[in-house]
């Protein structure tokens, strides 16, 4: 699939700003056999005083901006083009569960990909007793760490609610398991809560979703701005597969990746600090185009 996408984030200051330093990180990764980046570039109005590129611990694309002048606005735009492979989903050769953690403790690796780095809580994920119950209530009946996995992903997508106006960025997993309701980033670090209680590594995707579904398709949610699931290791024999918690699916060539993370903090689209006061305002807007 060959996918056109173009994003716009506005930051509207209530007070001048006199200087900032920001990490960016929306361009799309490059992953072998799964996803290839043909062309992308990165505009930042006002122009930054300094601009550079760099690869973070996990691969994801990093742009660090410094800012000198003072500035009322910071837009930035992105134009990618995109080549994503639609793969067939593997075959179930994962373990069960009781023998995960074998082979979790056999993988002597600190690499970004070591299934290790994503096994504790995180920043912004917490490991909440009456999560990992849910877990081990909606997930009973599956033999192995794959269907565990993706069981717990429809169990979140028929038990919560889309709902962006009962949560913000700041929600932790409890509070939004504690309500069932909330968006993307929510049920991802739900999910992710959920595996990790019960001994399953799993991290934060990024990225984007296609917004013209098929023809008598329903469109996705989440499908307008940038979109976020999960990734779990499923042991030595399959890896890492991707779930979409919020669309009741394990990820495809729908879904486009910027990167991944522990959880949202890894992997935010802007990071950094800033010289001013007041509050701002932020908006969003992504168009991501099949061509044919």
């Amino acid at each position: 699939m060959l996918y056109d996408i173009r994003l716009t984030l506005e930051y509207d200051y209530d007070a001048p700003v006199h200087g900032g330093r920001h990490h960016i990180r929306v361009t799309p990764a490059n992953v072998p056999g799964l996803q290839r980046v043909i062309a992308a570039s990165l505009a930042v109005d006002p122009a930054p005083a300094r601009q550079n590129g760099f690869l973070d611990f996990f691969g994801n694309s990093v742009t660090a901006i410094t800012m000198t002048e003072p500035h009322e606005k910071l837009v930035i735009r992105l134009a990618a083009r995109v080549q994503v492979e639609d793969l067939t989903p593997p075959a179930d050769l994962s373990p069960p569960l009781e023998q995960l953690a074998r082979e979790v403790g056999q993988y002597w690796s600190v690499a970004p990909t070591s299934p290790q780095h994503f096994l504790a809580a995180s920043s912004r994920v917490q490991i909440v007793p009456a999560i990992t119950e849910y877990v081990r209530t909606v997930t009973a009946d599956e033999q192995t760490t794959l269907g565990v996995a993706t069981a717990l992903c429809m169990a979140i997508h028929k038990d919560f609610e889309y709902d962006p106006k009962a949560t913000d960025v700041e929600t932790r997993p409890a509070e939004a398991f504690s309500l069932r309701k909330g968006v993307c980033q929510d049920f991802a670090h739900v999910m992710i809560a959920g595996l990790r209680g019960v001994g399953i590594p799993a991290g934060y995707v990024s990225g984007f979703l296609r917004t013209n579904p098929p023809p008598g398709k329903p469109r996705l949610e989440g499908a307008d701005a940038m979109h976020a699931w999960v990734r779990a290791w499923c042991g030595q024999h399959v890896g890492w597969i991707e779930f979409d918690p919020t669309n009741a699916m394990i990820a495809g060539p729908d879904h486009i990746s910027i990167g991944h993370g522990r959880d949202y903090s890894d992997i935010s689209p802007i990071v950094g600090v800033l010289r001013t006061h007041g509050s701002h305002e932020t908006k969003q807007s992504v168009d991501v185009l099949r061509l044919e």
